[in-house]
């Protein structure tokens, strides 16, 4: 996996989950909450967020659970050109995981979004400050 977020500022706010034992999932992932109480890697801007995985979960090794922060401030990358301000909710780039764009589009419902903006950037590809609120 590529792109994951890091963390710059301790989470308070964990919840745990199930997931999938066969699945490999990166520390740092944005993760889509699924029934029942189950998360799995993110890749969709029309995704039901779950928060960002704090651990890493290593394929087949018999665990089925998962931690995820739901809080604290992440470093992200910016998946589009467009700009996202400061203060503007982003969302999952839905292009690739673990990116982030600002929230715009009609189709974004607020349970889809990740967080806030921290910091205005206008470029794809450069890390945002984003404070985590799901």
């Amino acid at each position: 996996m590529a792109k994951e977020a890091v963390c710059i500022e301790t989470p308070t706010l964990f919840s745990r989950y199930t997931c999938a034992d066969g699945t490999g999932i990166a520390k740092g992932s944005v993760l889509q909450l699924t029934t029942p109480n189950t998360a799995s890697q993110s890749d969709s801007d029309n995704d039901v967020m779950a928060g960002v995985a704090w651990m890493e979960k290593v394929a087949s090794d018999g665990s089925t659970q998962i931690t995820a922060a739901r809080d604290g401030t992440w470093m992200f990358e910016a998946g589009t050109a467009a700009a996202i301000t400061v203060g503007n909710d982003v969302v999952v780039n839905g292009i690739a995981n673990n990116e982030v764009k600002a929230y715009t589009t009609l189709d974004d419902e607020k349970g889809y979004v990740l967080g806030k903006a921290l910091e205005t950037i206008g470029t794809a590809g450069v890390q945002i400050m984003v404070r985590l609120d799901i």
